[in-house]
């Protein structure tokens, strides 16, 4: 019997060994997660992550300049709204439209009816996305500013990183498109054309012309965007003294519509870059710019002048058949002539020299 007993005691042990050690193996995760996560007490609903709570920013303006597109508005309308929940500032949402002929305008509208954060301001015509901005600018009543396309190829989810950014204290943060989903000849001529503008201009970011851009409210008060210079924003807030940088944002294919890329816009992007160079570098000082062609282009004349006349004295030797003589001549004569247009620049500038022009960033 004592036996038995023993057998029977070593049995029902045996059976609540597994048990008790299911149990330990269930209690440790249950250890481990309560540990690592807060406990909520039983009804308490949980809220949405809220980003940036200790930006500088009371309130944001969302501008969007846009030409047809009404299949991609009420998305875009929606990611922004979803975006803008998780940032603790007020905010409105500007749409521009630049002339559009299909029902973009009417979308607006009926967008606004629900939300009395949207405001927008309709074109009778196409000026042009310069214009868009401008007139965009001198509208938003945030104190920081975030421009983007209107095609859904700029990601609204990087609003937050780029406010981030803006926040460090810098004056303009403009996105870099690092991945891009254009085709070939798009991204290709760029590429070239950053590349360009980057060498000419001095300013070290990668993507000059992409649409999502985060800007302080004085940064949009005292630049002027007129014909295609949107693209060289960046260099005329470099130009104004203040600071720019530049982060890394998602780019997404193109959902609706056609591309507003064209051939021409290669073209006129450069004639605009020979406007900005002489815009941001030249336009107090034009002497420094014509004043130095003008004497390279003399001095070069006159060297060739000044040879033919020592081999005219001390060889003999007849000009009367030489075109040397007559480049000599042409050089002479257009390096006086932008001598001279130098000079008549810089009376213009002294004699309309006005003191608004120059921004102040601190004063006691």
């Amino acid at each position: 019997m004592d036996n038995q007993n023993s057998q029977e005691q070593s049995a029902a042990a045996s059976q609540q060994a597994p048990q008790n050690q299911g149990q330990t193996q269930t209690k440790k995760p249950y250890r481990r997660y309560y540990n690592r996560r807060k406990f909520r007490p039983q009804g308490e609903q949980t809220q949405p992550a809220r980003e940036n709570k200790n930006l500088s920013f009371k309130k944001i303006s969302i501008l969007v300049p846009l030409l047809n597109e009404e299949e991609s508005l009420r998305p875009l309308y929606n990611e922004i709204k979803k975006t803008l929940k998780t940032i603790q500032a007020d905010h409105e949402i500007f749409f521009i439209d630049d002339g559009s002929t299909d029902k973009s305008l009417g979308i607006i509208k009926d967008l606004a009816k629900t939300d009395n954060k949207i405001k927008y301001i309709s074109f009778r015509s196409n000026y042009g996305k310069s214009a868009a901005l401008q007139v965009g600018f001198k509208n938003v009543t945030g104190d920081a500013v975030i421009t983007m396309d209107a095609d859904l190829q700029d990601d609204p989810g990087e609003i937050p990183s780029l406010l981030k950014k803006l926040d460090e204290g810098y004056d303009l943060v403009s996105g870099w498109k690092k991945k891009r989903f254009d085709p070939f000849i798009k991204k290709t001529s760029s590429k070239f054309f950053n590349y360009i503008t980057r060498l000419f201009t001095r300013v070290k970011i990668h993507d000059f012309n992409c649409g999502l851009k985060a800007y302080r409210k004085q940064v949009v008060q005292n630049i002027n965007v007129y014909g295609e210079l949107h693209r060289y924003i960046p260099v005329l807030a470099d130009w104004k003294g203040f600071s720019v940088t530049e982060i890394i944002v998602k780019h997404h294919p193109r959902r609706y519509g056609k591309t507003k890329f064209g051939i021409s816009r290669f073209f006129k992007g450069f004639v605009d870059l020979i406007t900005v160079i002489f815009t941001t570098r030249y336009i107090r000082r034009p002497m420094h710019l014509f004043g130095f062609v003008g004497l390279i282009t003399a001095l070069i004349g006159f060297a060739i002048s000044a040879w033919l006349a020592v081999e005219k004295i001390f060889f003999g030797y007849s000009l009367s058949n030489r075109p040397l003589l007559f480049l000599g001549t042409l050089l002479i004569i257009v390096g006086i002539q932008f001598f001279a247009i130098g000079l008549l620049g810089e009376i213009l500038v002294h004699n309309f020299q006005d003191d608004k022009e120059y921004i102040i960033k601190d004063k006691k």
